[in-house]
């Protein structure tokens, strides 16, 4: 009896702590940890994955930048503030004007023609006294000797992260440094997507690919192809031709003929120095297996170093030490003093200490988070996340005075940003198929095809049913803002899918789309000779989440108004990749920002030599034609003007009517952002914003306080709840142990 009873008030007493416990847990809501509200700490969502690739040679995804432009360092950069966009030296110590020479390497003037120019030379100076991060890499021991270079097996032990190593180091940055990362971007080890690009500008690129994969092959003779060890791949081995560092601090840069927006690819981290330490670190046997790599541990110059990566949970980046001192501008646009965008004027950066990625699954807690202000900036590197809170403000009075209230941070305005259907041209039902193996008769059957679809997926539709993600409608790939634009003018219409009437554009009408349905040889939807149903693959670089389904079942609908089956294959972005690079698609979805404002960024993105397929280049559609190429080939290497106007127009009326893309939209933008976070001006082609950002912790202190405060009847109901079930079991208790073994309750 004794032992029951001990067991009703060990009971007793684990229910009244629970309780307790139970209801101290319920008055704190916060997801993060005690503490980091009050510290000097940002917090941002990640959409669903961690970044694809952080080594700067691979990384091209937009989602990867919220750590790249924070950690890695190009020569130049973009001013913060001012607007059109304006490059200022980052690594460099100036913005490097190119000399040009002919083909005997004379001297020309600055304004030569550009069919007179053989090369135009960029000498770079690099600032002295920038320090690398620490990482053991730069380690070495009391003699001198790298101390991680020559790990023997079961050195590494349970060291999983570069901050597990007992030595860091650091060295200063030299214009070697970023010799290594141009000569890098002719690895065979990884993906390197820009390759084909920089191959057809930097002096003997293109052979010192074809030198490296010699050379490769040669290393890995004997060894397992599918080993995640692969030997140092050395690339101070074999010089480049079109890239030199004459100087300890000069970098000097050699490119074919004139292009003038090489300067503009001078701000992007494929062009961040790499030092050959980390190369050689990371390729030690065992290293790769345990998540050592530069795709995840990245070894830059910038104001914040990576310091915590679990793959689709966390990532978090933390100051610097090693970082020099910069500071906020003192100049921007005008509006900006008044909107306190100067007050850090001269001040060093970076401002915050520690920032933190957290992955969101779901749109519904991430959007829950921001609301309550647990999330500083809602998701880092997105400028377009503000939009569902400005519709929701539009739908509701109530909402609308609690975001009001509350100082979200919502501007709404455009960007150099785009999103558009579009076929792979490679592909023989939908495109021109490859070499041989579509007539002419056919590739113009299909062509009809894809104009039929441009008519038929009704852009201004999308913009009404999902006002969060609206945007004007493309008439061509250059967004307004772009030089050669001609976006909102009559003389910009697509004829292929609009008519001008009444001074706007008006899509036609689907009894076209069909006309020319059957002209492809696909009456009423079927094959005009086997009589089957036209099925085509519908393929989407994430997964049909209830967030995306709609949008899916919308393209759907689509193909659906000209009798068109389509066949959806949604995927996360890592498949997706994979299938375009195989060619195993039909049908896609894609967006594309901006990486500088020039009308060439946009344009490349069809042009032939830059295929994703058959070159690993940035051209999705897989797009050639011999005349757009001829055409792009002169533009580039022009000065804004009538004369490049000219070749933008003609190219633009050559895709038009080959519809490789079906255009798209533009999408209007709008960044989210708590009221605490100062300094806060979000653009697509700013990246490196981590710096200059700022927060208030006492202001967020505040608000967090008044916005979160708990609701306690509830907790008083569940209190007197537990306080009847304690009193309860406290009788019962007390009348078992005033019973005898005959059931007798005694007095």
């Amino acid at each position: 009896m004794r032992g029951s009873t001990e067991s009703w008030r060990k009971a007793l007493r684990l229910l009244t702590l629970a309780a307790a416990g139970w209801l101290a847990a319920g008055c704190n809501n916060n997801p993060w940890p005690d503490r980091s509200a009050a510290s000097n700490t940002l917090h941002s969502a990640v959409i669903e994955n961690s970044p694809r690739h952080l080594d700067p040679t691979a990384s091209y995804w937009n989602n990867d930048t919220a750590y790249t432009y924070q950690i890695y360092e190009p020569p130049y950069g973009y001013h913060y503030l001012k607007r059109p966009f304006q490059l200022i030296p980052k690594t460099a110590a100036a913005v490097a004007k190119p000399r040009y020479v002919d083909k005997n390497g004379q001297s020309l003037p600055d304004d030569a023609p550009g069919e007179q120019v053989a090369e135009s030379i960029y000498d770079v100076p690099i600032k002295t006294g920038v320090m690398f991060q620490p990482h053991p890499a730069f380690a070495k021991d009391a003699q001198g000797r790298y101390a991680y270079h020559a790990m023997k097996p079961g050195e590494l032990g349970e060291r999983r992260t570069p901050l597990d190593f007992e030595l860091q180091g650091t060295r200063e940055l030299v214009a070697e440094d970023f010799v290594y990362a141009l000569k890098r971007h002719a690895t065979t080890r990884i993906t390197a997507p820009i390759f084909s690009t920089f191959a057809e500008y930097v002096v003997g690129l293109k052979e010192y690919g074809v030198l490296i994969r010699q050379e490769d092959k040669l290393l890995r003779q004997g060894l397992d192809p599918s080993s995640q060890d692969k030997p140092f791949l050395d690339f101070r081995r074999w010089p480049l031709a079109g890239a030199s560092a004459p100087e300890k601090h000069l970098l000097r840069i050699r490119i074919k003929g004139k292009y003038p927006q090489w300067s503009y690819w001078m701000q992007m981290t494929f062009m961040a120095p790499i030092p050959w330490e980390a190369d050689a670190f990371y390729a030690q046997p065992g290293l790769a297996e345990r998540g050592l790599t530069l795709d995840m541990w990245p070894v830059g110059t910038g104001p914040y170093m990576m310091v915590e990566y679990i793959k689709d949970r966390r990532h978090v980046m933390k100051r610097n030490p090693n970082y020099r001192v910069e500071t906020y501008p003192c100049e921007g646009m005008p509006g900006d003093k008044e909107a306190g965008l100067l007050d850090d004027c001269g001040k060093p950066m970076p401002f915050i200490d520690t920032l933190v990625s957290t992955i969101e699954r779901e749109a519904v807690p991430q959007k829950g988070k921001f609301r309550q202000g647990f999330y500083d900036v809602e998701v880092f590197e997105r400028t377009d996340t503000g939009m569902d809170y400005l519709v929701a403000m539009q739908d509701s009075e109530d909402v609308r005075r609690e975001y009001l209230d509350k100082g979200f941070r919502l501007n709404r305005g455009s960007d150099v940003n785009s999103y558009f259907i579009a076929f792979n041209m490679l592909d023989p039902v939908i495109g021109d198929g490859d070499a041989g193996v579509n007539t002419p008769e056919q590739k113009a059957r299909n062509r009809k095809l894809r104009q039929a679809i441009s008519i038929a997926i009704d852009w201004e539709e999308y913009s009404k049913v999902f006002p969060k993600k609206a945007g004007d409608t493309a008439m061509s790939p250059l967004p307004p803002g772009i030089f050669g634009s001609r976006q909102g003018t009559a003389e910009g219409v697509n004829p292929v899918t609009h008519v001008w009437q009444d001074g706007k554009a008006v899509r036609r009408p689907i009894a076209e789309a069909k006309k020319l349905m059957a002209e492809a040889g696909y009456p009423n939807g079927r094959d005009e000779k086997t009589g089957r149903p036209l099925v085509v693959n519908y393929d989407y670089y994430a997964p049909a989440t209830p967030e995306r389904k709609p949008e899916i079942d919308w393209v759907v609908r689509q193909f659906a108004k000209i009798d068109i089956q389509l066949e959806v294959r949604a995927t996360d972005n890592n498949q997706f990749q994979d299938k375009v690079r195989k060619g195993k698609y039909q049908v896609f979805w894609l967006g594309w920002l901006a990486d500088y404002p020039d009308a060439e960024n946009f344009l490349f993105l069809l042009y032939g030599p830059t295929g994703k397929t058959k070159f690993d280049g940035e051209n999705t559609a897989n797009y050639a034609s011999a005349e757009y190429d001829r055409l792009f080939a002169t533009m580039k290497t022009m000065d804004d003007g009538p004369e490049k106007q000219k070749l933008i127009d003609d190219m633009i009326k050559l895709v038009r009517e080959d519809a490789p893309w079906t255009m798209g939209f533009f999408p209007y933008t709008s960044g989210a952002a708590q009221q605490w976070v100062r300094n806060y001006k979000p653009a697509i082609l700013i990246r490196d914003h981590g710096r200059y950002l700022r927060v208030d912790v006492q202001d967020r202190l505040a608000r967090l306080a008044t916005w979160n405060r708990p609701i306690w009847w509830p907790l008083g109901l569940v209190l007197a709840a537990v306080a009847a079930l304690v009193w309860i079991a406290r009788r019962h208790l007390r009348r078992r142990e005033r019973t005898n073994a005959r059931g007798e309750v005694l007095a």
